[in-house]
């Protein structure tokens, strides 16, 4: 049989203009964003020993009753309370396995199907009521992994293609390249074809030898490379993911050690303030005025400048209550009106501060300084009587 002749130059395949933006190196710039950021976010956690304290505003447990206040899944939270420590363990090491593996090209797929769903997850009981829907963070995270389900982590500095290659080349079978060709230069190519002829070809019949599109392995694949190449991924690939997440649980563990010698040695940025015996049922006060309202307790619990807790017995929501100067108080619900966690008082910047994100509010008037709180803390009302004890009106 005549073999086919090599198609006019003008057909040859001819890499197009800015051919790396078309390239797999487009979706790297994502892969190492999200990696860098989930990994992050887990070994923050794990340096926090505040995190898994139920009695620190900034706990796993108090988040999660904050959130589950506003939250659309709000009876299944109530329900993950008591486990709200391993929950957070599981969330720490979660972010820091999905950050590693999208980072290194590692099982992408699955890494970034782990992040969607946490992501997710997030959304649904941290920032789903935020105005307008995009200032929250999660919702954006969630469709930025997208890309990397949907079309895999390239083989661009992915370990998953460095697995494949080196499984390729130990049973024998040529790894296959990936090259992106805009639709129009294969239009050029094969737009000659009719009725199985190619008149670039003379009108011989078309041929996966002779076309610059159509791919022909030089030789073929036995059964036997077959079994071998999957044999050697899996290996590899297991082995690879051992290394891996044995090196996340020692850099963990590390982490946490860390982070707990820090906190032993350096006092946290919010005051540790003490809780009012109060908050009770409502008592009216016999002193000078007839104060009356829910008893929280003395007011020499509540130094200048330093600030108390209580439980607010209308809604159950935490309150705070800060002296300002000499027999000048003020109180607010505690509860950030960003995601619900518990804000607390920073005595060296005089500010009220949510140690979730960030939010800082006036002490004075309860107003946003800065951070992602759209509203400032809803006031109460805190009086001292003449008998020296203070009431929530």
């Amino acid at each position: 049989m005549a073999r086919h002749p090599t198609p006019p130059s003008r057909f040859a395949p001819v890499l197009p203009a800015r051919a790396w933006a078309l390239s797999e190196w487009s979706l790297l710039p994502l892969r190492l964003f999200l990696g860098a950021t989930f990994a992050f976010a887990g070994l923050q956690k794990l340096a926090d020993p505040s995190f898994f304290r139920a009695t620190s505003p900034s706990s796993i447990q108090s988040q999660m009753a904050g959130a589950a206040r506003l939250s659309p899944i709000h009876s299944l939270l109530h329900a993950m309370l008591p486990h709200a420590a391993l929950i957070g363990w599981v969330i720490a090491y979660g972010e820091l396995a999905i950050g590693l593996g999208t980072l290194l090209g590692l099982k992408t797929r699955l890494a970034a199907t782990a992040g969607a769903f946490l992501s997710l997850n997030l959304f649904l009981a941290v920032s789903f009521h935020s105005k307008p829907y995009f200032t929250g963070a999660d919702i954006v995270f969630l469709f930025a992994w997208m890309p990397l389900i949907i079309a895999g982590g390239g083989s661009r500095l992915s370990a998953d293609a460095l697995i494949a290659r080196r499984a390729a080349k130990q049973a024998g079978i040529e790894a296959d390249a990936l090259v992106a060709v805009p639709f129009d230069n294969v239009r050029t190519w094969c737009g000659n074809f009719h009725r199985g002829h190619c008149k670039a070809l003379s009108n011989q019949s078309c041929a996966m030898a002779s076309c610059p599109v159509l791919h022909q392995r030089p030789a073929q694949v036995t059964p036997v490379a077959i079994k071998t190449y999957d044999r050697r991924s899996v290996v590899l690939g297991s082995t690879t993911v051992a290394v891996v997440a044995g090196a996340a649980v020692v850099t963990g563990f590390l982490t946490t050690e860390v982070g707990h010698l820090e906190s032993s040695a350096v006092s946290g940025s919010t005051s540790s303030s003490p809780t009012l015996a109060g908050g009770g049922a409502p008592a009216s006060a016999t002193g000078t005025g007839g104060t009356s309202g829910t008893l929280l307790g003395p007011a020499t619990s509540v130094p200048v400048s330093s600030a108390a807790s209580f439980t607010i017995p209308s809604s159950g929501d935490p309150g705070i209550v800060v002296q300002l100067s000499k027999g000048t108080f003020v109180g607010y619900d505690a509860v950030c009106p960003h995601a619900g966690c518990q804000v607390g008082y920073a005595p060296s910047a005089k500010v009220l501060v949510c140690p979730c994100h960030g939010s800082e509010f006036q002490v004075a008037t309860g107003q946003v300084i800065s951070g992602p709180a759209p509203h400032g803390l809803a006031p109460l009302s805190i009086v001292e009587s003449a008998n020296g004890n203070l009431y929530l009106q």
